[in-house]
């Protein structure tokens, strides 16, 4: 969902650079791809490497904190140290459910509802911090910690709610990516023709894209007697990481999901 933020009238005195991207077409493309090789470069380095869950997810939280670390540096968005990110956080986020659900032996159900609650959390902390919960207002630290700690939410509960759908009520890939695939159609529909809320719009697609893109990435990569198309991990993860690749430098080229927003 694209919510523009018009500068047009403001003093660029009073203009800083947003932290993160405008919400384009490219923005989608990207954040589709990314958390279907979430799911899918999570099954590759845990079992296909045989490392596990445990240190798969040791290993990659080392590094999304580095990854955080180089972005938070940065003061302004910079599409490769963003996406990076957004790309270790969808790992992360798939491992962390991955954990509660295989090592701990904590339900579908209690981790949608758990992982539910605390994006409302920290979306409430956020309002109440900052008055706004908007992605053209990511100027400070604390509001892009914010915007963060949400983003590792949405992979979180989106990984447990698309499994909770496709595993344990037995829709399976297809149905699965299709079922989102239509609440993600119907939140389209009320943004742009009946007046949805902006922000409220992108949240939920945000948190959508993660279960229709994980059904996707499985259905590619699962073997053929699992309901999948067989490709592997390998395969689908690099495929998606060319694609993420190939618009991340259209991106840094064109410099078109840039902006400035007011300081306040």
């Amino acid at each position: 969902m694209a919510t523009n933020t018009d500068t047009a009238h403001i003093n660029p005195d009073e203009l800083r650079p947003n932290r993160v991207p405008q919400v384009t077409a490219g923005f989608w493309i990207i954040k589709l791809m990314a958390v279907t090789m979430g799911e899918t470069a999570a099954d590759y380095l845990a079992v296909n490497l045989g490392l596990g869950l445990t240190t798969t997810s040791l290993i990659m939280t080392g590094v999304l904190i580095a990854a955080l670390a180089l972005q938070f540096s940065r003061k302004r968005y910079v599409p490769w140290t963003y996406w990076s990110a957004v790309v270790l956080i969808s790992i992360v986020g798939t491992l962390i459910t991955d954990n509660l659900v295989d090592n701990l032996g904590v339900s579908l159900v209690t981790c949608t509802i758990a992982f539910s609650a605390l994006l409302a959390a920290t979306f409430a902390a956020w309002y109440r911090s900052e008055g706004t919960l908007s992605i053209h207002t990511i100027v400070t630290t604390r509001r892009e910690a914010f915007y963060w700690l949400a983003i590792l939410f949405t992979f979180a509960l989106g990984t447990a709610a698309g499994d909770l759908v496709s595993e344990q009520f037995g829709l399976g890939y297809m149905a699965t990516g299709v079922l989102f695939g239509s609440m993600i159609l119907s939140l389209s529909i009320g943004y742009f023709l009946l007046g949805l809320d902006a922000i409220l719009a992108f949240w939920l697609v945000y948190i959508l894209t993660r279960p229709l893109g994980a059904s996707f990435g499985d259905m590619l990569s699962q073997p053929v007697n699992y309901g999948g198309l067989g490709f592997g991990t390998i395969d689908t993860s690099l495929i998606f990481l060319g694609v993420i690749a190939a618009v991340v430098a259209w991106m840094t080229l064109t410099g078109k999901d840039r902006e400035l927003v007011p300081t306040s």
